[in-house]
């Protein structure tokens, strides 16, 4: 019986081995840009050689500010100076910045939860929101205030990040991540987009069906919010792709059951319906599809101010990069061509070069603020890096 018995448990640890060997090599043989530390220093090598980066004719890069581990989002205030959130830090860092040199790094606001959102109220340019995994508080910048609750958020789960701004309607906006890969979620926070009062009041749910809308914003030609968004795992290197979403009031864009273009996650979903359950008006589809698993995290819009006029109206996207693909993806700036009217006219790689031959990360593109004068920022949490793109002419 022993002996049955020592069978019975090698043979079931023989097919946890093999399960587990299947599963690495389907879904995670690809991750090691993402998680393993980066093999140089990018700050180094940019300032001694100028590579790795390829960037688009006309531009050129360098590092502005670093010694930010984990650095995120970014946002200037009325001085001219930086303020960005460190998540895994914990904190929330002033750059003071003379002549577009920055010349201290200041730790304003330490042992925060999993910090990321940042929104300056343009009513009151002073006053700082933060948004926290669990929280939104507010804080007057260059004072004693400190930060002060405004909203509870729903915390745990998969996606902690909470970004926030103020939109065309003088209203706060956040976006929370669901709690899981694909699920049906027990609280109804997850997965939305909200707006709410400057003082926390009146939390309104906005949009749906969003599994993990990181970043968002505002086209300034007709103030329509766009917003990137993260596809589920676990379907193979090409399935589903991510999106660029407009998003709508009331709009449901699909999740957990619909994804791209509408398309029925019947992976997950296996119910049974009259009617395709993936289809408008009931679902919104997206409005660019991304490769699978390319992780798009900041956009921002070109204005006319200071940029050539084949870039006005276009949208700039950061590609965090994959974890799950077996050959990694991202990891880039992309460039998405529009016209004054909105229209998508097609994409291009606008800066490269994160991602070695040998399959390494040397960062991960994050945040990216788009300035006048041909100026742009990207913020790299791996790295712990701001860059600095200009444009200079061809």
């Amino acid at each position: 019986m022993r002996k049955i018995f020592l069978n019975i448990t090698l043979l079931v640890a023989i097919i946890a081995l093999a399960w587990v060997g299947v599963f690495y090599w389907n879904n995670l043989r690809g991750v090691r840009p993402a998680i393993k530390p980066p093999p140089q220093d990018i700050s180094e090598i940019i300032n001694t050689t100028g590579m790795p980066f390829t960037l688009s004719d006309g531009f050129s890069i360098s590092i502005f500010a670093k010694d930010l581990p984990g650095v995120r989002v970014m946002r200037f205030d009325l001085f001219g100076n930086m303020w960005v959130s460190q998540r895994k830090e914990g904190l929330i860092t002033l750059l003071e910045i003379n002549d577009g040199v920055v010349a201290n790094q200041i730790p304003v606001m330490k042992g925060l939860q999993n910090p990321h959102g940042l929104a300056f109220d343009p009513e009151d340019p002073f006053m700082l929101y933060v948004a926290e995994e669990d929280k939104i508080s507010r804080a007057r910048v260059y004072s004693e205030d400190r930060p002060r609750k405004i909203i509870d958020l729903p915390k745990g789960g998969n996606h902690v990040t909470r970004t926030i701004g103020f939109g065309p309607d003088g209203r706060l906006y956040v976006s929370i991540g669901s709690s899981c890969n694909v699920c049906i979620e027990s609280d109804d926070r997850r997965a939305k987009i909200f707006s709410l009062d400057k003082d926390g009041n009146n939390f309104t749910e906005f949009a749906r069906g969003l599994r993990n809308a990181v970043f968002f914003t505002w086209n300034f030609v007709d103030g329509r919010m766009w917003a990137t968004e993260m596809g589920r795992d676990f379907l193979g290197d090409d399935l589903p792709p991510d999106e660029i979403n407009i998003i709508e009031k009331g709009k449901n864009y699909g999740w957990p059951i619909c994804y791209g273009k509408n398309i029925h996650d019947s992976d997950f979903d296996k119910n049974v319906y009259v009617r395709n359950p993936c289809q408008e008006p009931f679902e919104t589809p997206s409005m660019i599809d991304i490769p699978a698993h390319s992780a798009p995290l900041g956009l921002a819009f070109v204005g006319k101010e200071g940029w050539s006029e084949e870039y006005w109206y276009d949208l700039f996207v950061a590609y965090h990069g994959s974890w799950n693909r077996t050959e990694p993806t991202g990891y880039k700036v992309v460039r998405y061509k529009l016209d004054s009217d909105g229209v998508y006219r097609g994409r291009e790689d606008f800066v490269t070069g994160w991602l070695t031959q040998d399959g390494e990360a040397l960062g991960r593109p994050v945040d990216i603020l788009v300035q006048p004068a041909g100026i742009m920022y990207i913020s790299d949490d791996k790295a712990g890096v701001i860059y600095r793109v200009t444009y200079q002419g061809v």
